[in-house]
């Protein structure tokens, strides 16, 4: 019997295609043009903030719409988490990577929020930033670390969801839910 999720699909897929494909964007082409532009470092964080500023609704749309989609899928698959073999630990891996992307995602913003604050022309952002003293380039280096620790994360999610699209074809889901009754029996017994 084949039941259609064309919605929820579509939430997850697209949502994590932008969330992808954005963070990856910035990564490369974003803090790429910053560096060429920029003068001077306070200018390259003044045009990569900017950028990232803009950026943050965009993603966080899309990432409420993967989880939307994500939660979608689990609850109409459940069935196969449940009984077929493998499914399971995949979806367990694509949980724990999903949680990673998250806190990488917000670890970014945090981050990039400072570099913001600290490189911005406005006073009331320049009071705010020396009530709050920070060690520039340590933030710098830690930005531009999980800045690409967020298309990394989110790259494997995209695999991840390749490995649940080969467990859902039928010649993979009767002999993995067979396979699994067959070892629940041999726990009984």
């Amino acid at each position: 019997m084949s039941e259609r999720n064309t919605v929820i699909r579509s939430l997850h897929d697209v949502g994590l295609a932008a969330w992808f494909g954005g963070s990856l964007m910035g990564a490369v082409g974003l803090n790429g043009a910053a560096q060429d532009e920029g003068s001077t470092e306070t200018s390259r964080d003044r045009i990569s903030s900017s950028g990232w500023a803009r950026w943050t609704p965009v993603n966080a749309a899309a990432i409420g719409a993967h989880l939307f989609g994500g939660g979608g899928l689990l609850a109409v698959n459940a069935h196969r988490v449940a009984t077929q073999q493998g499914v399971g630990a995949s979806t367990a891996a694509k949980t724990v990577v999903t949680a990673a992307a998250l806190a990488a995602t917000a670890y970014a913003r945090v981050l990039g929020k400072k570099v913001e604050l600290a490189s911005s022309t406005d006073p009331g952002d320049a009071e705010k930033a020396e009530k709050h003293p920070i060690d520039l380039d340590k933030v710098r280096r830690q930005l531009s670390a999980v800045q690409w620790a967020v298309p990394a994360l989110t790259g494997c999610l995209v695999v991840l969801n390749a490995l649940h699209g080969e467990q859902q074809r039928p010649t993979e889901q009767i002999p993995g839910m067979w396979e699994r009754a067959r070892s629940m029996t041999h726990l009984v017994q």
